[in-house]
């Protein structure tokens, strides 16, 4: 993963959402934890920049985020999207609901995206 500078404060803020996970993040890092999704290795609550990434696959310089519906249709997101994807990476968003209902399509999308790095999000 390229080295950025992280802002002081992030990596307690990102401790904090580590500890604090939704439902559907808790759901989802337990598929993704220790190498489980087809061996990638991901990071969870990760600063990159001045943002912190749900979950991170350096290798496929894929991001993993998962959203509730406050994030619909965000300037915020679509901000922070085009600043990681100036870092290198490929943000996948997910909705809380697609996690918790849907899990292996959800995977089977992290895998393909992972593979594929010519996949461009569709969010």
């Amino acid at each position: 993963m390229p080295h950025t500078p992280v802002p002081p404060g992030k990596r307690g803020f990102a401790k904090t959402l580590r500890r604090d996970m939704t439902e559907a993040e808790g759901r989802l890092w337990e598929q993704l934890r220790g190498r489980r999704l087809g061996g990638l290795k991901f990071r969870r609550q990760v600063p990159v920049g001045s943002y912190v990434a749900d979950f991170v696959c350096a290798d496929a310089m894929l991001i993993v985020d998962v959203d509730g519906s406050q994030h619909a249709d965000s300037a915020h997101d679509r901000q922070r999207a085009m600043a990681l994807k100036a870092f290198g990476f490929r943000v996948l968003r997910f909705w809380n609901d697609e996690v918790l209902r849907e899990m292996n399509a959800v995977c089977d999308t992290i895998i393909a995206y992972a593979a594929d790095k010519s996949l461009e999000p569709w969010r």
